[in-house]
């Protein structure tokens, strides 16, 4: 059996910092990066993983993953594979290490990539994609995969475990209906801060030409800057004359779009402010931008303020805007009570600000209980590879819907991998069907020997230019 022998970090920084890509109300100068780590074992097999920053710091994350990644040497890796939601809880389990989170922080973060990684390397072992290792897998080893510490008030084995078995006889027909029409998508490569007018219009004429009708705006620096691009957006995506050949208008009023201010080409538009307001200043600002009509208004206040999310989405009842968030929930228990508290309307999973798929189990499970649709969160490098995996984990064999969902996609980085996610001619994922993929994070190593940080020939090259 393969035994784990050691494994590599990397420190990689791309310089979307200098187009504007990423940039929001709070964040507004954004370095896209990976904090990648590869596993190895005595075999040829091995996993890939990584967690996303946006630059500065991202060293710290590797550090971190070194410590994270060690308590894996010497690990049979079918021992390993046995029983993976054990396996994630020794990951969690150094003391040392856990007193500096707990289960949050550079040390949760670095936890995600590490088991994802050990995912990677199970799906590859196994020659088949992430997504359908675990759908293949019977309900009790879902719920053997996923991690139940402190949530058993909101959810537990048995309960997850009947709504598995639930869901057993359609799995195969979800999985057909998905791989024909693909998983729905939203764009956010559009609605930057940092871009011009021009540049949003001409996007967004982009966008609608490639079949999305989901759109994703950034707001929080200037209300009237926000309603000017927010109305910009709205007469292209609302326009019938953008749409492609032969595609008609969808139905605002339809099950789908039910609830989320469709406008009357049934393109909906949603808006993130990235966590820069008080909770009184966001249902004021919010109720300001009424006039564009947002389905949900996405990271308003503090992302681990449970009840200020709450207060958030109460008030803005009166104006059909719903709340959004998890980009930056530090782990389940947060999940646990936004849902608890009926705080949001949408559950926006991260695939590695959580601790990895065993921790992303736990929230999709939660969510599909409490009846909230999972739209992941994918506005980074490497995310959009991820996370196709997961909302199609949760649609064959946890949720079974995803008529309601949308899944983030941004035109940004993918070739630098060696699967690269891909977007069909109806704005909508493709779903991963190559073999050898895992969970197709794999880095091409030419891109890795060019903006590995510092000393990668791109950071070389430019640092040479400016003296």
């Amino acid at each position: 059996m393969p035994k784990i022998v050691g494994f590599q970090t990397n420190d990689v920084r791309f310089p979307t910092s200098l187009t504007g890509d990423g940039t929001d109300a709070m964040n507004t100068d954004c370095d896209y990066s990976a904090a990648y780590v590869t596993i190895f074992t005595d075999t040829n097999l091995v996993g890939y993983g990584m967690t996303f920053t946006i630059g500065r710091g991202n060293d710290i994350v590797c550090m971190a993953i070194k410590e994270v990644a060690d308590r894996l040497v010497g690990k049979d890796t079918e021992e390993l594979f046995a029983d993976m939601g054990k396996a994630w809880d020794h990951l969690t389990a150094d003391a040392q290490l856990r007193w500096i989170g707990p289960e949050k922080g550079v040390i949760h973060i670095a936890t995600g990539a590490v088991d994802n990684a050990l995912w990677d390397m199970y799906a590859r072992a196994r020659r088949k994609p992430l997504w359908k290792l675990l759908v293949d897998m019977t309900p009790e080893e879902l719920v053997r995969s996923t991690s139940f510490r402190y949530i058993t008030d909101a959810i537990t084995k048995e309960e997850a475990l009947s709504m598995l078995k639930a869901k057993e006889a359609g799995k195969q027909e979800r999985e057909a209906t998905v791989r024909q029409l693909g998983y729905p998508a939203y764009v956010t490569s559009a609605g930057w801060l940092g871009y011009s007018d021009e540049k949003v219009a001409r996007l967004t004429k982009e966008a609608v030409a490639g079949g999305f009708n989901h759109f994703k705006m950034k707001v929080g620096a200037n209300i009237a800057d926000d309603l000017r691009r927010g109305n910009l957006i709205r007469s292209i995506i609302d326009d019938p004359q953008f749409l492609p050949p032969g595609m008609k208008p969808r139905d605002p009023h339809s099950e789908d779009l039910r609830g989320k201010n469709a406008g009357p080409t049934g393109a909906v538009l949603m808006i993130d402010a990235n966590q820069v307001w008080d909770v009184s200043q966001a249902i004021d600002y919010v109720s300001g931008l009424k006039e564009i009509k947002p389905w949900f208004i996405e990271e308003p206040t503090a992302p681990d303020d449970i009840l200020g999310h709450a207060a958030i989405r109460k008030a803005l009842k009166q104006h059909e805007i719903g709340v959004a968030t998890g980009e930056h929930a530090h782990n389940r228990m947060v999940f646990k009570q936004l849902l608890q508290a009926d705080a949001i309307d949408v559950c926006q999973i991260d695939s590695c600000r959580l601790a990895g798929v065993s921790e992303v189990l736990s929230v999709l499970l939660m969510s599909a209980k409490f009846g909230v649709p999972v739209c992941p969160h994918a506005g980074g490098v490497g995310l959009c590879e991820y996370v196709i995996h997961l909302s199609l984990i949760d649609y064959i064999a946890i949720s079974g819907t995803m008529e309601r969902n949308v899944l983030e996609y941004v035109d940004h980085l993918h070739e630098h991998f060696v699967t690269p996610c891909s977007i069909n001619q109806n704005g909508r994922y493709n779903v991963p069907s190559n073999p050898e993929e895992g969970y197709s994070i794999e880095m091409h190593k030419s891109s890795i020997a060019e903006y590995q940080w510092p000393h990668g020939s791109y950071w070389a090259s430019r640092r040479a230019q400016e003296a």
